[in-house]
Order: C-alpha cells, then sequence, then structure tokens
C-alpha cells in the first residue's frame, strides 16, 4: 500500500476503504450549507481534501453507484483525474441527470476516489501500424449477440 500524504482542510474524516478488497474510498462534501443540484444542473463540490501522489500515479475520481442509480447523479468528467503534481482542492464535478433536484449535504458521500498507477507514452512516428484481425474495427464492430 503507498503512503499518500494528506491534508484536510475541510472538516470531514479522511476518505477510508469500506472493506479490506475496496478499490475506492468515499469522498464526502465540505459545505457549509446544503447545495441543491436542479435536473441537468452540474456544480463543483467541494471535499476540503489537498493529497500528494506518488510520481506515477493517478487519484481518479468515480461516480458512487447508488447516487446513479437511485437519484441519476453522477460525476461528469469520470473519471476526474487527479495528477500527481496537483496541490489544489480536490472537488467533484456533479451533475443531477433525474428529473427532480438532489440536495447534496455537508457530509453526504458523492465520489469514489481510486488510486492508480500509470504509464507516460513517448510517440514515435512512423509510416504504418502493424496489420491485426481487429484492423480498423471501432465502434459496434461486433455488433450485437
Amino acid at each position: 500500500m503507498i503512503k499518500i500524504k494528506v491534508i484536510n482542510k475541510g472538516h470531514q474524516q479522511f476518505p477510508a476503504y469500506a472493506t479490506p478488497q475496496s478499490a475506492g474510498m468515499d469522498l464526502r462534501a465540505n459545505i457549509d450549507s446544503p447545495i441543491v443540484l436542479h435536473p441537468m444542473e452540474r456544480r463543483l463540490i467541494p471535499t476540503g481534501l489537498h493529497i500528494a501522489l506518488p510520481e506515477g500515479f493517478e487519484a481518479q475520481i468515480r461516480p458512487r453507484s447508488g447516487l446513479a442509480l437511485k437519484h441519476g447523479l453522477t460525476v461528469l468528467n469520470t473519471p476526474g483525474t487527479v495528477d500527481a503534481d496537483y496541490r489544489g482542492e480536490i472537488m467533484v464535478l456533479l451533475i443531477n441527470f433525474s428529473t427532480e433536484d438532489f440536495t447534496v449535504n455537508d457530509g453526504e458521500r458523492i465520489a469514489q476516489m481510486v488510486i492508480a498507477r500509470h504509464e507516460q507514452g513517448d510517440f514515435i512516428e512512423v509510416e504504418e501500424l502493424d496489420d491485426t484481425e481487429r484492423g480498423e474495427g471501432g465502434y459496434g464492430h461486433t455488433g450485437v449477440k
């Protein structure tokens, strides 16, 4: 398990894994008063958290499945990426896809954060790519079965 330095400028508890095999930790809204999200409205919700990830890691901000299923609430730029060199507050971009208002309350679990390794690529210009069975088959190329 990697060590992540955290400054909590809010009043919520640190993110934690709910079970020993959980991939994501819940992020909580750190707000002074409730925020009402109207249908199709999007807002940045503060968490109060600032982190320093080791080089080669990112934090992915993802929706909570229960909020998506029950309330049509999701993270708009899924997954949002927090880079290792970012030191600002982690904010969650929520959108309400339902037909009803949704109220975000202080301390509410609004998203998940997954810590992941990543690689950087170095593009090398070539004249052609190797052939594969799939070739240029893209969206829907295998059909519905």
